[in-house]
């Protein structure tokens, strides 16, 4: 540990590489797990270190690549060459501080958030310890995990994919976007259909995609209630913060939100507005926010959950975040693609309903080579 800690003091950026991916049909669908974004960054003593940014793939790497311009309008790239890697405060402020013009909230911060995961990695790989060790003195390294995936489009579908996911071991299911919030009737045959195939014992989720009004979300929500819905999650665009006010104290169920923020501020209305679990993606908010985030939602008796539903790399990260945290639970996506089964060797696998983070160093996995070179995305882009 000390050579790797005197070594790591002269380690300096070289790199940062944005790598975007996508598959050859990409459907106009809630999926990030379709077109994405990772990013590397490279030091001179050959540690490096992987991330992945949850946005508009293609809007973040420009924010990556761009060159040097007048003040305050940088590239991520050209800000960071030659900083200390293992120095994360001054990092961030330097890639905050040289794109204020341009950035200070949305893709910006995204990019910037994917670059921060990639530092934990590149610090545990540096020092010889799991990330999950690096962010807190006490763990809990055995999180529940729950499959995250999209409602069938009839409810035989949803039946059938139910039934797959409690027999891979899944202990808690969420179903999200699809024909859900469209009309209450087929709302409650739905769930209904979904609570009958997992049985009373396994936690069911419901994702309503920003459908409902206010008036509209309350009575969605007694509809939902005799089924045992663990949470209902945005039922409100995440613009309307009075709506989540006016909904909260109204509805028994537990209200989760705020998949789409990505600053701790942003965090903190939600909980103001009685949100009862914050759901941050660390593609958008980075580890250090992320550790900041759970620890607000802990001080309003919520919780913080991470949003999740990308790549390995992700899912990697979201599970060394609440091993340190404590936090117990942990989005698993399980679409049926490549750059979601595939691209990240080493993500930990499910268990008796549980996932472990690695104990290898950094965040334990690695990038298929073959499969960043199937679906690498260079111009001209995609029509």
């Amino acid at each position: 540990m000390l050579r790797a800690l005197r070594r790591s003091l002269s380690m300096r950026i070289t790199d940062v590489v944005a790598t975007q991916l996508r598959i050859p049909s990409v459907e106009n669908i809630f999926d990030g797990t379709q077109d994405v974004l990772i990013v590397e960054v490279r030091t001179d003593e050959g540690v490096a270190g992987v991330g992945e940014v949850v946005s508009s793939s293609y809007v973040a790497r420009a924010v990556i690549e761009a060159p040097r311009s007048g003040g305050g309008r940088h590239g991520l790239r050209e800000i960071l060459r030659g900083m200390d890697p293992l120095d994360h405060e001054a990092v961030w402020n330097a890639m905050y501080e040289q794109t204020a013009w341009y950035g200070r909230r949305a893709v910006a911060i995204h990019a910037m958030a994917g670059i921060e995961v990639a530092l934990w990695d590149l610090k545990g790989k540096a020092l010889g310890r799991p990330v999950y060790q690096l962010l807190a003195s006490s763990w809990q390294p055995r999180v529940r995990a729950y499959a995250s995936v999209l409602w069938g489009e009839t409810i035989e579908e949803t039946r059938a994919l139910a039934r797959d996911l409690t027999a891979r071991g899944f202990r808690a299911i969420k179903f999200g976007f699809g024909p859900i919030g469209t009309d209450p009737a087929e709302d409650r045959a739905m769930v209904a259909a979904a609570r009958e195939t997992v049985g009373p014992s396994i936690d069911l989720m419901v994702d309503v995609g920003r459908r409902w009004s206010v008036e509209r979300a309350i009575a969605g929500c007694a509809v939902l209630e005799p089924f045992g819905v663990e949470w209902v999650e945005e039922p409100l665009h995440p613009d309307d913060l009075e709506g989540y006010e006016r909904l909260t104290p109204h509805v028994r169920i537990p209200i989760a939100a705020a998949e789409t923020e990505d600053v701790v501020p942003a965090f903190q209305r939600f909980l103001d507005a009685g949100v009862k679990v914050v759901q941050p993606d660390l593609g958008r908010v980075g580890l250090t926010h992320g550790m900041q985030i759970a620890a607000l939602a802990a001080r309003y008796g919520a919780r913080c959950v991470p949003h999740c539903f990308g790549t390995g790399v992700n899912t990697a990260a979201s599970i060394h975040w609440m091993a340190a945290t404590g936090g117990g639970l942990v989005e698993y996506p399980m679409r049926d693609n490549p750059l979601c089964r595939d691209l990240a060797i080493g993500v930990p696998q499910l268990e008796a309903g549980v996932v472990s983070p690695s104990d290898r160093p950094g965040l334990g996995i690695e990038l298929d080579a073959a499969i960043v070179e199937r679906y690498r995305c260079v111009p001209p882009w995609p029509g």
